[in-house]
């Protein structure tokens, strides 16, 4: 049963991330995606924030709470992958720049391909990154798809119309029954993080992303709330592959991902849904 259970969770995150991204592309241009990363200054501050205060402060969390080493790089592994395919999902629910989330996701995805194979050698000496691996996972599940979704709606603009309401229907349906099997499954590894030190880290890593990406998003308010949804969410796809490429044979890695990923999403959609409220409230 748990296979299977394991198997249609397996699906519908697929499901979920390729009718995001087409619903994306048939949603928006080119030029709307690229234009506010035209903005070189916060497009710097998000990579900053993402590659560089988040996996700093994992390393420190690291060294102060008491893990055993298989925890120890679950977190570093999650603080080093960005660009999260629930990231376009959650900035709607905050009402944020949904061009500026794609194109953050799009921007952060490249960027984490980059950085991981280059970066988890030297905070995790000894380990060995599959590069192309990654790249195949991510381009093929997320970039692919929104490009796509971008060539339909520039070559068929009226048929683009009509499909995103289906593909929408589609990724919502998904995302509940992923919320809802993630929960089921990994409900025991979240309780075994009780106690570990685990917990404590993953919650400080997730709130101090939250508030630096939202201190470093600018003076628009649509575009902070973006940063500080994309810095705080782990690229859970990303640490996946890498796990299961780099460390089959320590399962306390798989387990405290599969953990902490659901905790995270805890934390990540009432804070999206809090600050679509506040930017729906009157000035």
């Amino acid at each position: 049963m748990s296979e299977t259970l394991a198997t249609l969770q397996s699906l519908f995150t697929v499901a979920f991330v390729v009718s995001s991204m087409l619903v994306m592309g048939v949603s928006l241009t080119v030029g709307q995606i690229i234009e506010p990363l035209r903005n070189l200054r916060l497009v710097s501050l998000a990579l900053l924030a993402s590659f560089v205060v988040v996996p700093g402060t994992a390393y420190l969390l690291k060294q102060v709470i008491p893990m055993n080493e298989q925890l120890q790089i679950g977190l570093i592994l999650m603080s080093c992958a960005h660009g999260a395919p629930f990231l376009p999902k959650v900035s709607q629910i905050a009402k944020g720049n949904l061009a500026f989330a794609v194109g953050l996701m799009s921007l952060l995805i490249v960027a984490t391909v980059i950085y991981l194979p280059l970066v988890l050698p030297l905070l995790l000496p000894g380990v060995s990154i599959d590069a192309g691996q990654i790249a195949l996972s991510l381009f093929g599940l997320m970039l692919v798809p929104l490009a796509i979704g971008l060539v339909v709606r520039w070559r068929w603009e009226e048929g683009a119309g009509e499909i995103k309401g289906p593909l929408a229907q589609v990724a919502n349906v998904s995302l509940v029954l992923l919320l809802v099997l993630m929960l089921g499954l990994n409900i025991e590894n979240v309780i075994a993080l009780f106690g570990s030190g685990a917990l404590l880290a993953v919650l400080i890593l997730t709130v101090v992303a939250a508030v630096i990406g939202y201190l470093f998003g600018g003076p628009s308010r649509d575009t902070r709330g973006v940063l500080a949804l994309g810095t705080a969410l782990p690229n859970m796809a990303a640490t996946f592959v890498v796990a299961d490429g780099s460390f089959a044979n320590q399962p306390d890695v798989i387990v405290f991902l599969a953990g902490a990923g659901l905790i995270v999403l805890v934390i990540v959609f009432p804070l999206a849904a809090e600050l679509g409220k506040r930017a729906s409230a009157p000035a």
